[in-house]
This record gives C-alpha cells, sequence and structure tokens, in this order.
C-alpha cells in the first residue's frame, strides 16, 4: 500500500527548484520516472531530495539542480532501488511557490 508524507527540505543542492525550509508532499513506493524529484538515501550521507534523471542497471541515476552544492550520483553513483524511497507530488509550502 503506497502512503503520503510531507518531507521539509534542507540545505541548497536543489535550489532553484527548491529551498531550505520547503515542505514536499511525497508518495512513498510511488514509482519514478525521468525527471521527477524523488527522494533518496544516499550513502553514509541520509536522506535528501535529488532528481531522478536515468534508470540505469544497478539503480537510478540522480542529480542536484545546483551544481554548487550538495552530492548526487557524480559522486555517489547509481542510487539501488530500495534506496529510492518516495517521489514528490508537490510543494505544499511556501504558498507563493506551491505550484512550481
Amino acid at each position: 500500500m503506497r502512503r503520503w508524507g510531507v518531507v521539509v527540505v534542507r540545505g541548497r543542492s536543489m535550489q532553484p527548484t527548491l529551498y531550505d525550509g520547503d515542505r514536499l508532499l511525497v508518495r512513498h513506493g510511488a514509482r519514478p520516472r525521468p525527471g521527477r524529484l524523488v527522494v533518496v538515501r544516499l550513502p553514509r550521507r541520509g536522506l535528501a531530495v535529488k532528481r531522478a534523471t536515468t534508470r540505469r542497471d544497478d539503480g537510478w541515476w540522480v542529480e542536484r539542480d545546483n551544481p554548487d552544492e550538495g552530492t548526487d550520483s557524480w559522486l555517489v553513483g547509481a542510487i539501488p532501488d530500495e534506496d529510492v524511497l518516495a517521489v514528490v507530488r508537490m510543494r505544499l509550502w511556501p504558498w507563493r511557490r506551491a505550484r512550481r
């Protein structure tokens, strides 16, 4: 059964798409698609929101939107399917950017 949840963005790796403190509605267990934002478990770094770009044999290639901040598959490799935890459905807060 798929579950809904809310996550809070921390850091600047997804700017200008997402900002520190943004709240996102996510669907746990949803199937990622290239271009979608996903919540992943990064090796030795914890949870993060990244952009799924390509499905490979060894997992999902995920990238940050801000090339000057954060960690992505260019540093840690593909993310195994079991470590892609949720798909972002929409921004809930702040309201002024909720539809972006």
